[in-house]
């Protein structure tokens, strides 16, 4: 971990947000529209808007404890901003390379990927069990996937939103076949990688 705490508070909480709510969204939108121009769309929106909200949030955190100078509240509140905008960035490029399918995957993956990493290091930091820090996150993630996902669908099913937004019913068909799939991958998420949590 960075020993600078200001700079160690601001890049943990920004790659810890920009996972969680990267992949919540994507989630969300993929499996209510299908659309990549709308995934990609939404990532390059909470990249921005979330990255200044959270960089507000720690620092009026830090503000608000009243021990910190202005320049270690700064530290915080840049590092906040920058991790969060340049990690949540990273998540484009699988859209961009690949169907969108394949893309989630692949984001998922990298996300949760990055996640478990952060979580092992702040482990070994604190001297505490990585496993169970790690399962504790991963927990948390699985939660935001799964219940994004089933979000999108009943947004998606009850205001009519088309997969695609294309009126074609054989690609409809094939994207609504490719949101099952998806639906099955979260699934297989909650019941093999959703740990019960010691007290």
């Amino acid at each position: 971990m960075i020993k600078n705490h200001s700079l160690n508070i601001g890049f943990t909480f920004g790659l810890t947000s920009s996972i969680i709510t990267t992949l919540g969204l994507m989630v969300g939108l993929y499996s209510g529209t299908h659309s990549k121009p709308v995934v990609i769309g939404g990532i390059l929106t909470i990249a921005i808007a979330d990255a200044f909200s959270d960089a507000l949030g720690i620092h009026i955190s830090e503000e608000s404890e009243n021990r910190h100078t202005v320049k270690e509240i700064w530290l915080a509140t840049v590092a906040t901003f920058f991790s969060k905008l340049l990690f949540s960035l990273t998540f484009i490029i699988p859209v961009l390379l690949f169907k969108l399918l394949v893309a989630m995957i692949v984001s998922m993956a990298w996300g949760l990927s990055g996640l478990c990493l952060l979580s092992y290091t702040m482990a070994r930091t604190q001297k505490t069990n990585p496993v169970r820090v790690i399962a504790e996150h991963l927990s948390i993630a699985a939660i935001v996937i799964i219940l994004t996902h089933y979000v999108g669908r009943w947004i998606s099913s009850t205001f009519g939103l088309h997969p695609g937004f294309n009126p074609q019913a054989s690609l409809f068909r094939s994207e609504h076949d490719q949101a099952r799939g998806f639906g099955d991958i979260c699934n297989k998420i909650l019941l093999n990688y959703l740990p019960v949590l010691p007290c």
